[in-house]
């Protein structure tokens, strides 16, 4: 169990970013990295009939060159929040689960937040909640570039393009339930929400054994 490890912020981040969280004493969030398009931070996978998915976050353009993902904030472009929910309506409808959970979610999906990172904070309270997962999580106060044993960097191993690299790490990726397993087989380390739509309480489980 690795004592201290430091996340980025993720919009309903993949299985293997609960699965850390799982498995560590304390996560930091970084707050003041510089933020970066086409990663978890705005973008969550979820499984739907043709394939995996992806659902972006749009963000206003920031006035500098370089934003702290603190201060990134929300655009209502293209009517985002509607087309997430009526994405995740359409394609886990059918889920075990997704009935129980959905009124939880759909209050993220009405309310407007100003700031990327309070969003996804709060969702993954949510999450970590339903889940019924208590990781010790704080937001970083200063954004480091060197670590001391019994810390781990995370934060550019858990990424859309990176994703096999954390099983270096010692998550390892186990099969569960999944509403389109039968056409599309198993899609390993989607979003979180698949999870949870999925198998509900079970969820803890599946976590439990995808840490090595």
């Amino acid at each position: 169990m690795e004592q201290t490890i430091y996340l980025t912020s993720a919009y309903l981040a993949p299985i293997g970013y609960y699965a850390k969280l799982l498995a560590c004493e304390k996560a930091y969030i970084e707050r003041y990295d510089n933020y970066v398009k086409q990663t978890y931070r705005n973008r969550c996978i979820i499984a739907a009939s043709d394939g995996s998915l992806a659902l972006t976050i749009p963000t206003e353009k920031s006035a500098t060159l370089k934003c702290p993902m603190k201060d990134v904030r929300i655009s209502d472009h293209g009517n985002w929040r509607h087309m997430h929910w009526n994405a995740l309506v359409s394609n886990y409808r059918n889920s075990p689960f997704f009935e129980y959970y959905a009124d939880d979610f759909r209050v993220f999906y009405e309310k407007k937040y100003p700031f990327l990172w309070d969003f996804n904070q709060e969702i993954s309270a949510l999450v970590c909640e339903l889940i019924d997962m208590h990781p010790k999580m704080e937001g970083t106060t200063e954004y480091r570039t060197s670590f001391h044993d019994g810390e781990l960097d995370l934060r550019e191993l858990i990424h859309p393009k990176h994703d096999a690299m954390l099983e270096a790490t010692g998550f390892v990726p186990q099969p569960y339930y999944q509403v389109f397993k039968d056409k599309l087989g198993f899609l390993p380390n989607l979003s979180i929400a698949d999870l949870l739509f999925n198998m509900g309480p079970e969820s803890l489980l599946v976590l439990q054994k995808c840490v090595r």
